[in-house]
């Protein structure tokens, strides 16, 4: 049941503000050499893409408090303008410091855009209402992922400022928000954090510890993928495709966790996630055929659909309200994290696979040691 029904349009809005999470570094890559060039900072391309999680990172603790403290609304308001404006501004920069300090300070917005978005869909909606929604979350996340690479690759043939115009996006859902979204009561949003609520439960460090770890192992594959895909012959657009799928059977699977959650549990749902991990990046390195290749993309993207959202979910339900802000925050830091050390796998000796088979043979550490830590193969254990 919700807590304060905010209505469709307030729901789209703040749906429609989760694809500015993945947006943040997507939009550069189809035109990544030419921007990276133009930018003065070709010898660093790739940190375009990956300045904005590190960004996230260093970010997202000042983020949280923020919003405990000023309120969730008012900070995603904030973010959002200064999203849109950090975004489109680094079209007038040029050379490393003053580009990858924009870059840096794009993370900081998006740490509260993700975290405030987060913690509004909390104050609106609880139990099962509120999973579904971040099950949604999800889900919008991973569409906005396809639609903005698809529109970055568009804009870039055009010339290599235009994609960045997709970050204006942003302050089309500030108006949207502004529009949409009522204000959480102000009693609910920002009330005293008790000596209690402060204290981290050790099922929120799992919860961190467990994003972590998803993250990394799937930017792994997301990292070492096209590298090997090509040695097998197949081509950039084809790569794009596969990826691309990656994400279209991210959004069922996410579409689907609420009710595998019901069925089974948080962490069981969790343990499954990472065992889908496991058989993508193995079959991933031992596989080349197409046929295999999809089967490998389905597996992937259920572990994605069915582990990230749920993270969300679950640090909301172990959070108390006056604190929701600054636990989302790190759970937002655990997240870009992982994505940020999965950059690290470049520096792993041997092959593209030999990188798949080690993320694989994690997965499966992880999901055996939820399986053990919370008897999940006991007779009859179920969460």
């Amino acid at each position: 049941m919700s807590t304060q029904n905010p209505g469709l349009a307030a729901a789209f809005s703040l749906l429609a503000v989760a694809c500015l999470t993945i947006m943040v570094g997507c939009v550069v890559v189809p035109g990544l050499p030419s921007i990276a060039q133009n930018l003065g900072v070709a010898s660093a391309a790739s940190w375009l893409v990956t300045l904005p999680a590190l960004g996230v990172v260093l970010f997202g603790p000042v983020a949280g408090h923020l919003i405990d403290r000023l309120g969730a609304y008012r900070m995603l308001c904030a973010g959002l303008f200064a999203y849109g404006l950090l975004g489109v501004a680094a079209v007038a920069l040029h050379g490393m410091w003053l580009v990858f300090a924009n870059r840096l300070l794009l993370g900081a917005a998006t740490a509260v855009v993700m975290t405030s978005g987060t913690a509004l869909i909390s104050a609106f909606y609880s139990g099962q209402d509120r999973l579904t929604m971040i099950a949604r979350q999800g889900m919008t996340i991973e569409l906005g992922g396809v639609i903005f690479i698809a529109l970055g690759g568009q804009l870039a043939s055009l010339g290599w400022r235009w994609p960045f115009v997709l970050y204006l996006f942003a302050w089309l859902m500030l108006g949207m928000v502004l529009c949409c979204v009522p204000r959480p009561p102000a009693t609910r949003e920002n009330p005293q954090p008790t000596a209690q609520a402060r204290r981290l439960s050790a099922t929120l460090k799992t919860v961190y510890v467990l994003a972590l770890a998803a993250m990394t192992i799937f930017f792994f594959a997301v990292v070492k993928l096209p590298i090997h895909l090509h040695a097998l012959g197949y081509s950039e657009p084809q790569t794009g495709y596969f990826l691309s799928f990656i994400s279209l059977v991210a959004v069922g699977a996410a579409f689907v966790m609420p009710r595998v959650v019901s069925r089974l549990g948080n962490f069981s749902t969790l343990a499954v996630a990472f065992l889908f991990f496991a058989v993508a990046h193995g079959l991933f390195a031992w596989v080349g055929s197409t046929a295999w290749l999809l089967l490998c993309c389905i597996a992937m993207g259920t572990g994605f659909g069915l582990s990230v959202p749920l993270v969300n979910h679950m640090t909301v339900e172990n959070s108390a309200a006056e604190v929701r802000g600054r636990n989302l925050s790190y759970l937002s830091v655990a997240i870009f994290m992982g994505q940020f050390l999965a950059s690290f796998s470049d520096f792993l000796p041997g092959p593209p696979t030999l990188a798949l088979c080690i993320a694989g043979a994690a997965s499966v550490v992880v999901a055996g040691s939820i399986g053990v830590a919370r008897g999940l193969f006991a007779p009859g254990a179920t969460r």
